[in-house]
C-alpha cells in the first residue's frame, strides 16, 4: 500500500490507486493511440480496461462478505488490481470469495459479446469506426483478463480455486502449500516466457508471482506452528487421567 491514495469509497469499501498506474497509464495511452485515429479513445481505453478490473475486484469483496469475512480495501496498480479479502477459514467461503472475481467476467462476457454484434449489425465499423474499435477492444480485453486470471498459478484466482477445491481435501495448511509449490513453478515459467520474449512486463508478472509464492508458503508454516501450539495447549489444559488403584 505505499505509494497508493484513497480515490472513492462504495458501499464500505474504500478504493485506493498506486501513483505508477499515472506512469505506465502514461505509456500504455501512447502506445494505444496508434489503434485510433482520435488518440482520447486510447484514454478510454485504458479506462475501460481499469473499470473491468474494478469490478472484477468487487465481485471478490462483496463474496467475501456475504460469507460473513471482512473486505473494505482494493488497490488499483499497473499489474491490475488486489482486493484485500479475509473470508471465514472454511473452504466452501474461501471459494466463494475466489471465484466471484472471474464470475464477474463471465456475465460481462454476454453483455460486451451483444454490443458488439449489434455494432456490427449496424455498421459503425465504417460510420464510426473509433468508437466501434474501442468497443471490440474492451470485448477481447475482458475476454483476455478471464482466461489470464484462471491460469492455475498461484496468486492468480485460478491458482487460489486450486487452493480452495484442495481446502476440502487436505486442510488449509496442505492447500495452501500445495498452491505455494505451483506458483514457485509458474514463477519459473513466467520468468522463461519474460526472458524469450525480452518482455518487462512478463518478468514484473514472474517477480510479483514469485513474491506472493513466497507469501503464501510462510503462511502456511505460521499456520502450521500455530496449529501445534494449539495442540499442546490442549494437551496441558486436558492431562490425561491418572489410573486408580485397585484395591
Amino acid at each position: 500500500m505505499k505509494g497508493a491514495f484513497p480515490i472513492f469509497r462504495l458501499a464500505g469499501i474504500r478504493v485506493y490507486l498506486h501513483f505508477t498506474w499515472f506512469i505506465v497509464a502514461a505509456l500504455e495511452v501512447v502506445r494505444f493511440a496508434g489503434r485510433y485515429r482520435n488518440p482520447i479513445w486510447a484514454a478510454f481505453e485504458y479506462l475501460a480496461l481499469f473499470a473491468i478490473v474494478l469490478a472484477h475486484e468487487f465481485g471478490h469483496a462483496f463474496a467475501c462478505r456475504q460469507t460473513g469475512g471482512q473486505a473494505d480495501t482494493v488497490l488499483l496498480w499497473p499489474l491490475g488490481g488486489i482486493a484485500f479479502v479475509k473470508p471465514p477459514p472454511r473452504p466452501g467461503a474461501y471459494l466463494w470469495s475466489i471465484a466471484a472475481g472471474p464470475l464477474v467476467n463471465v456475465m460481462l462476457f454476454p453483455i460486451f459479446t451483444f454490443f458488439a454484434f449489434t455494432l456490427v449489425g449496424l455498421h459503425w465499423k465504417t460510420v464510426h469506426p473509433d468508437f466501434y474499435k474501442f468497443v471490440v477492444t474492451v470485448f477481447f480485453m475482458n475476454g483476455f483478463l478471464l482466461f489470464f486470471n484462471l491460469i492455475p498459478i498461484y496468486p492468480l484466482d485460478g491458482g487460489q480455486i486450486v487452493r480452495g477445491l484442495l481446502w476440502f481435501k487436505v486442510g488449509p495448511i496442505r492447500s495452501l502449500k500445495a498452491a505455494s509449490i505451483i506458483g514457485f513453478a509458474g514463477a519459473i515459467l513466467f520468468a522463461l516466457w519474460a526472458i524469450a520474449s525480452r518482455s518487462i512486463w512478463l518478468g514484473i508478472l514472474a517477480f510479483f508471482i514469485f513474491a506472493q509464492a513466497q507469501v503464501g508458503w510462510r503462511a502456511a508454516q505460521n499456520l502450521a506452528l500455530e496449529s501445534e501450539e494449539a495442540v499442546r495447549r490442549d494437551a496441558a489444559l486436558s492431562p490425561l487421567p491418572t489410573p486408580q488403584q485397585q484395591p
